[in-house]
């Protein structure tokens, strides 16, 4: 089965999930005893498991790439074996960056192969957030869909959360660590993402990658998000689209303590939930 409306409709989509962690002193995962940030658990479910169990249940996904600097943290889960022996799941030696090893795994694929990216730490993951962020970034036509959350939607469900946002005149947006390359001039972005990663955390740097005039018009806050991505389209060498997408909890991803405990609260309280409905099922024709 295939995604609906994604392009190259008759070969499933290859997905790839980004697993680096911050090297052996990562304090996070120290802070919790676990080998590596990606086996963090979230509602009894190491995080990794959670992402790849949401991809798989997306209809129209297929080969599910893993990329890890240490291959070998993955021995304690043995549900990925049996995936590996069947072809649907794949290794890869993570490189130097997330950028890079995007790189690499698109060099891997045929030029005109689509290539869903997200993240080992998106505990909160779910298919119909996958779908939905699919069918926004076929019917945008562009060549790299990025996911985003408006920062008064994330605001308004989690007025405690600290999130980094990218401000533009519409409003602030924060990343939701989904990215659709659709095409092969996609592969220009993810060049560039290379040169610009490193600004990540800090807005104003990464908008100065596109020049002073860009910079200027960012900083003063005269350009919504969609002037923004033209502005950056041109610079890139292709088409970027932003994806607004309407789950503030897409926007979670477990990046300090602070995440991991909201996450670890809503999986836990949507647990209970699904498990009172199911010891108390509604009562109807009374």
């Amino acid at each position: 089965m295939t995604a609906p409306g994604i392009r190259g409709a008759a070969t499933p989509l290859a997905a790839l999930v980004l697993a680096g962690s911050r090297g052996a002193s990562d304090p996070l995962a120290l802070s919790q005893g676990t080998r590596h940030r990606a086996l963090l658990e979230v509602g009894g479910t190491p995080m990794l498991l959670r992402v790849l169990r949401a991809l798989r249940a997306t209809p129209g996904i297929g080969r599910i790439t893993i990329s890890i600097e240490e291959p070998t943290a993955l021995a304690s889960l043995p549900e990925l074996d049996a995936l590996v022996r069947d072809g649907a799941l794949a290794i890869h030696q993570s490189l130097s960056s997330p950028s890079r090893s995007v790189l690499d795994v698109l060099a891997s694929l045929p030029p005109e192969r689509p290539l869903l990216v997200t993240t080992a730490d998106h505990a909160l993951l779910r298919p119909e957030i996958v779908l939905r962020f699919l069918t926004d970034a076929e019917a945008s036509g562009a060549d790299l869909a990025i996911g985003l959350v408006a920062a008064r939607l994330l605001r308004a469900r989690f007025p405690e959360s600290k999130r980094t946002f990218l401000r533009f005149r519409d409003d602030g947006y924060s990343g939701a660590n989904l990215f659709l390359f659709r095409t092969a001039r996609a592969r220009n972005a993810a060049a560039f993402w290379v040169r610009a990663e490193r600004f990540r955390k800090r807005p104003w740097r990464l908008v100065s990658a596109f020049g002073p005039v860009a910079l200027s018009l960012f900083l003063l806050r005269r350009l919504d998000l969609d002037q923004a991505l033209e502005r950056a389209s041109r610079a890139i060498g292709a088409r970027v689209a932003a994806i607004r997408l309407p789950f503030a909890e897409a926007a979670v991803d477990v990046d300090k303590p602070a995440d991991l405990e909201l996450a670890r609260l809503l999986v836990e309280g949507d647990q209970r939930l699904r498990s009172s409905s199911a010891t108390n099922p509604p009562v109807v024709g009374l």
